[in-house]
């Protein structure tokens, strides 16, 4: 029987929920699940221009694990271009460094400083807020 898999670190959730080809049908329902760990080492290994063991360390997982995961992630993204699917944003096997909203009226995704007593969506200032669950 394998060894359960520990949570991975994710900083901030993305920002997104998804990503659409422009210029196909919309009949087209084939899709392309990105889990937020796989977003998390795109984002620190190719946007923050970190190696692998730093982000790993960042992430709390092994240099091997990050590895796996940044390649995955890029095959992902790789096949989602290539062959013109969706890429959907999806929870995984992921806990967030903080605890994170997200807003029922605009869908952004926030998390609230340590000084403030106020709750409210900082983009629509809606109060029709939900923790971030998987």
């Amino acid at each position: 029987m394998p060894r359960r898999r520990s949570l991975r670190k994710v900083v901030a959730p993305p920002a997104f929920k998804g990503f659409k080809p422009y210029g196909i049908s919309s009949e087209s329902t084939d899709s392309v699940d990105l889990l937020y760990e796989e977003y998390e080492a795109i984002k620190l290994a190719d946007y923050d221009l970190m190696n692998h063991q730093e982000a790993s360390k960042l992430m709390g997982v092994s240099r091997p694990t990050f590895a796996r995961i940044y390649e995955s992630a890029r095959r992902k993204i790789a096949m989602a271009l290539v062959q013109t699917k969706e890429i959907k944003a999806v929870y995984g096997n992921a806990w967030l460094d903080e605890n994170w909203f997200i807003c029922a009226h605009c869908n952004a995704r926030f998390s609230f400083p340590a000084n403030t007593t106020e709750h409210k969506c900082p983009i629509c200032k809606s109060q029709e807020i939900d923790p971030l669950k998987k």
